[in-house]
């Protein structure tokens, strides 16, 4: 994890924190004693691939820094029921009080590693590979695409600085194709960064016009039935990089992956993706009498 990542992790937490305990957590204050400790173990309860330990460590340390962990598996494994991920021990209202919010984080972003898992496994032996989108949870994007890469995924643009990526209201804005890619190629020249351009097409006739025209990377095939994906890998032949997406889901990704495109991109990995079941749970310990 970058600074750059560690202060934006930082800055979530606590803002998280102080939207959940408000003037303070009154379950916790007023059943059990302030200075009593305890252990806590996070268990999971789904079978799946789990992410999120160094941001549910981060939560704790921001919480209490003298709790005490015991990290039992990594970012990125395999997990199924009752699989033991961490253990906790110390001041019990400090377990409590981090408890909601480090679960929400490695529930979603184990879920999304999970959901990427999943398609990464169903393209095995394809040569394309899954993207994400800018399909997130406002202020959870950093989160959510570091659980696609957890998962095997690749991130496509962070956001709106890192690429041009001319959509079909750009084109149409703009007065279509040929506009819109030498109007962005003159932008461009005047940024002082190196950044890509990739543009929407909508057909195969659409795709003849970028060929024509050039001066992008990449082409993003959307809404292409398979048989149409395939023709339009072939009038393209290497000359851009390849992006299907529109209407591709975990049961028809190989099929699409079989036109040949370098990749696919599935917004369904972040905008709907089912968090992973786990709970923190307190470990009582029995004592002789």
């Amino acid at each position: 994890m970058t600074e750059k990542e560690k202060g934006e992790l930082a800055r979530f937490i606590k803002a998280a924190l102080a939207e959940d305990v408000g003037d303070g957590d009154h379950t916790s204050l007023s059943t059990i004693p302030a200075d009593k400790k305890g252990i806590a173990q996070l268990i999971i309860k789904e079978s799946g691939t789990v992410a999120g330990i160094e941001e549910a460590l981060a939560v704790l340390h921001e919480v209490d820094d003298e709790l005490a962990t015991e990290v039992y598996l990594s970012d990125g494994q395999l997990v199924h029921v009752g699989d033991l991920v961490m253990s906790v021990t110390g001041r019990i209202h400090s377990i409590l009080l981090a408890e909601r919010l480090l679960l929400n984080i490695m529930q979603r972003m184990s879920g999304i590693a999970t959901a990427t898992r999943r398609i990464v496994d169903t393209l095995a032996g394809t040569g394309t590979r899954v993207l994400d989108t800018r399909k997130t949870t406002p202020l959870l994007r950093f989160l959510e695409k570091k659980a696609v890469r957890i998962g095997g995924g690749v991130n496509h643009r962070f956001g709106l600085y890192d690429m041009i990526l001319i959509k079909d209201n750009h084109v149409d804005y703009a007065g279509g194709i040929r506009a819109a890619i030498e109007q962005a190629n003159r932008y461009r020249q005047t940024l002082n960064k190196p950044i890509d351009i990739e543009i929407e097409v909508r057909n195969l006739t659409e795709v003849s016009q970028v060929l024509e025209v050039g001066e992008v990377e990449r082409v993003m095939l959307d809404n292409f039935r398979p048989e149409q994906l395939r023709e339009a890998v072939a009038l393209i032949n290497g000359r851009f990089v390849t992006e299907a997406s529109g209407g591709i889901t975990g049961e028809n990704v190989r099929e699409y992956a079989g036109a040949g495109v370098d990749y696919i991109s599935i917004g369904a990995l972040t905008h709907s993706v089912k968090s992973l079941d786990m709970s923190l749970k307190a470990k009582i310990v029995s004592c002789d009498s």
